[in-house]
C-alpha cells in the first residue's frame, strides 16, 4: 500500500513510499483510509522522526476487517479513529476502543478533524470543571483545540477570553461564543478563575499574572518551544496560592472512543463545527504541513486519500 512517510527533511517533510500493509492485532479493525488531518504538533515530531515510526493519529474511512476478538464495527462501517500512528496511508490498523462509529450526517472529511484536537479541548473542558458562570482565559486559541473549546465551554455557560494573533480567525472565535479575543496575553482584562496556556515562553508568566488568587492555570502545551521562567514572588502581587497543573490529553479515566462517540454525537446534533480551514488531496501533505508550521491555517487541515 502507499503511505506517508518521514523524510528526515524539514522540506519536505513526508514523502509517498510504498509499505506493507498493517496485520490488525485481535483487539484492532482495519480502515480504509477516506480522509485524515495533520496538526501542528506532528510537524515537531517530523523533526527527528524515529526510524520505525510513520505519522498519522487523525483518521476517517471504511472498515475492512473486522476485529479478531469481536469488538468494535462490522466490515463497511464508517468511522473515525485515533490510531497510534501510520494513519496517513490507505490503511491503518485502530484499536476497537479509539474509534467511533459515524452516523450519516457526519462525513468523513468533517469527522477527521475531530481525534486529537476535539479529545484535547474535551478532555481541558473537564479538567476546567464546573465552568458555569466563570471566567476562562485561552491562549493559542487560533488552532483546532481553541475553536473546539471556545464552543464547547460557552455551552456550557464559560465566560472565555480568546488569544488570537489574527482578526480573522478572532472573530470566528466571538461566532463560537467567546466573550471577547485579545491579540496578546498582556490585554486580556483578568483576573480570571482558570487559564488554559498553551504557548510557553515568555507568555506563560503573564498567562499566570491574569490568574485570580487560588485559580488554576493548566498548562496543555509549549507551540513557542521556548523554556518558561517563574518567580516565586510573583505568586504574591495577584495569583497567590494558585495551582499550576500540567495536562496531557492521553491521561484520561475514559478511553479515546467513547470521547470521540461524544464529539460525534455533539457534531450530528448542530451543537460543535469542526472548523476545517483547509482541504487537499493527500499528495499535497508535504506543502500543507509547511503552511502549518507557519501557522498559516485557521483551525484544522484535512487530506483526502484517494
Amino acid at each position: 500500500m502507499k503511505a506517508m512517510t518521514a523524510t528526515g527533511r524539514t522540506s519536505p517533510a513526508v514523502g509517498l513510499a510504498t509499505v506493507d500493509q498493517p496485520r490488525p492485532r485481535p483487539d484492532e479493525v482495519l480502515v480504509k483510509v477516506e480522509a485524515y488531518s495533520v496538526n501542528r504538533g506532528e510537524t515537531f515530531q517530523l523533526e527527528a522522526p524515529r526510524p520505525d515510526w510513520r505519522p498519522g493519529k487523525d483518521i476517517a474511512g471504511l472498515v475492512v476487517q473486522a476485529a479478531a476478538d469481536g469488538s468494535g464495527p462490522a466490515v463497511g462501517r464508517r468511522v473515525v479513529g485515533h490510531p497510534p500512528a501510520g494513519g496517513w496511508a490507505e490503511y491503518v490498523a485502530v484499536p476497537t476502543d479509539s474509534l467511533a462509529e459515524l452516523p450519516d450526517e457526519v462525513s468523513c472529511l468533517t469527522a477527521a478533524a475531530l481525534p486529537l484536537a476535539g479529545l484535547t479541548a474535551l478532555r481541558l473542558l473537564r479538567v476546567a470543571g464546573a465552568v458555569a458562570g466563570r471566567r476562562i482565559l485561552i491562549t493559542g486559541a487560533s488552532g483546532g483545540v481553541g475553536h473546539y473549546f471556545v464552543e464547547l465551554a460557552a455551552a456550557a455557560g464559560a465566560e472565555i477570553t480568546a488569544v488570537s494573533g489574527s482578526a480573522e480567525r478572532g472573530s470566528r472565535l466571538l461566532e463560537l461564543g467567546a466573550a471577547r479575543v485579545v491579540h496578546a496575553v498582556a490585554d486580556a482584562d483578568g483576573l480570571f478563575d482558570v487559564v488554559l496556556e498553551s504557548t510557553g515562553g515568555p507568555n506563560l508568566p503573564v498567562a499566570l499574572a491574569k490568574l485570580a488568587p487560588r485559580g488554576t492555570l493548566v498548562w496543555f502545551g509549549q507551540a513557542s518551544r521556548e523554556p518558561v521562567t517563574l518567580n516565586f514572588f510573583d505568586f504574591f502581587t495577584g495569583p497567590e496560592s494558585a495551582t499550576i497543573r500540567h495536562f496531557h490529553y492521553a491521561d484520561a479515566d475514559v478511553t479515546y472512543g467513547e470521547d470521540l462517540s461524544t464529539l460525534v454525537r455533539l457534531v450530528a446534533a448542530g451543537r460543535l463545527h469542526p472548523e476545517v480551514g483547509v482541504v487537499a488531496e493527500w499528495t499535497e501533505t508535504a506543502e500543507v504541513l509547511d503552511r502549518l508550521r507557519g501557522r498559516g491555517i485557521r483551525g484544522n487541515a484535512v487530506l483526502t486519500v484517494a
